[in-house]
Order: C-alpha cells, then structure tokens, then sequence
C-alpha cells in the first residue's frame, strides 16, 4: 500500500535531518538577498521537515515557527534547534489547513516540499492567509518542465524515487498558483540548483529510503533516454555514476 507523505516522511525524518541537500544550498542564502536584512517578527516554514529553511532565520526573526504533518519531523526540527540553543515553535499539521492566525506572519516560507502538497493553490492561499498585509509569501521547490515529454520523464524519475511525490510544476504552473492565491509576485528565479555539480542518485536514493528495485529503474530509464533528453534534465556521469541538478525556482510574492 502506498503511504501518505506524512507516513513517509515521519519514517525517513533522520534521514532528512542528515542530507547536505537540506541542510543548506545557494537557494537559501538567495532567499536571504531577496527578503533583505531586517529585523522580523515572525518567520514559519511550511512543510518544514528539519527547519534547516526556519531556523536560517533565527538571527533575524523574534519567533520561528515550523509546520509539518509528520510528526518525527518536528521533532528533529526541535532537537536541530536545541543543539543550536534556539527555541522554536512546532505545529503539526496540513499545508493545505494551517492553524495560523490571519494577517499574523511577516514571511512564510517553504523549500523542497510542494511537490508533495495535494493542492499547492489551496496551500498558497493557506500561506497568503497567514500572512500579514505587505508580508511576503515565499517558494522554494524543484521545478517541472515546460516540455511535456521531458516533464513527464523527469515525473517518472521522481515518482521512482519517493512514491509520495506528487507533481514537479513548472514555471507557468507556479505562476498560476500564485496568482490564484491572490499574491503579487517580485521575483521569480527559474534554473537554480540545490547542488552545484550534481547529486549522486545513489546519496539521492539514499536519502529517500528508495528500494533497490525502484533505484534500478531509475537507471534504466536514464540508460534509455536520449542524448537529448540527458541534456534537457541537466543529467551527467562520472565514474559510473550517474548526477542531477535538484532543479529548483524561487519565488517571492507580496500579500497586498
């Protein structure tokens, strides 16, 4: 039977708390330019896994608030906060039903997590909602692909990897749901990556907990692809291994 992510997630939470891929990338420190250096009042990641996202944010931020729907997540989100000496606020729930006051939050953030949400427009409005007037909304996620087909291999490649994984949307899809949910969009960065170099799909699947038959498929798929397909998801080999990119967008947006 196929788990929820929430399932999923609340079984693989030390994983998460040990991947370099979470702990830090350049889209993070870029996040960081475009919001700016003043002081805030409160910061919550959405989906926060272990916070690496939240708590970057600890120096600058009177409260940090993490949400997430797994449970063992939140709790390494508390102890990476305790190791640092920092108290944070835990929530568990939805991204989609986030127990937030309205009008209450000067940024809420989220990295690495949409493409699990079963409505990301119903969690953007869940994050404009939270909010305050003149706060920012702010998106880091792996990005799909305008091309159908290359889209649709790059899903395939996902889905091997975590079963949980719902959708990687592309820049036109994210636009939409932005706009859906009300916010006015600042910036909006396509092309990023949360690795320089590549990641190795053997760390990748290790990462994700993949069973050895699903990694297998995966290779076998990229074996099968063409040279332009390889190219197209930014995919290269060395040593018999085989890299990709975790293609990212960032998007800040406005509430009004």
């Amino acid at each position: 039977m196929k788990k929820s992510a929430p399932e999923h997630f609340n079984a693989i939470a030390g994983r998460y708390a040990a991947s370099e891929v979470h702990a830090a990338s350049p889209t993070i420190q870029r996040l960081h330019e475009l919001l700016g250096p003043g002081q805030l009042d409160t910061v919550c990641e959405i989906a926060c896994g272990p916070g690496y996202l939240a708590l970057s944010f600890a120096a600058k931020a009177k409260r940090v608030i993490g949400v997430d729907a797994a449970p063992n997540m939140l709790r390494q989100f508390e102890k990476l906060a305790g190791d640092r000496g920092l108290k944070v606020e835990a929530v568990q729930a939805l991204a989609e039903k986030l127990p937030l006051p309205s009008n209450s939050i000067d940024v809420v953030v989220t990295r690495l997590a949409p493409h699990h949400f079963s409505d990301p427009t119903k969690a953007l409005q869940e994050m404009a909602r939270a909010a305050k007037p003149g706060g920012r909304v702010a998106v880091i996620d792996l990005e799909g692909y305008e091309d159908p087909k290359l889209d649709d291999l790059n899903h395939e490649l996902e889905v091997l990897h975590d079963p949980s994984h719902v959708r990687s949307y592309s820049a036109s899809r994210w636009r939409d749901f932005f706009d859906a949910a009300g916010l006015v969009i600042g910036t909006f960065e396509s092309g990023h990556t949360e690795m320089p170099g590549g990641l190795a799909v053997s760390r990748w699947c290790e990462i994700g907990n993949t069973p050895q038959a699903s990694q297998k498929m995966i290779r076998a798929k990229v074996a099968a692809a063409t040279a332009e397909q390889i190219s197209g998801l930014g995919i290269r080999f060395q040593n018999d291994e085989i890299y990709i990119p975790v293609r990212t967008l960032v998007v800040v947006a406005r509430k009004d």
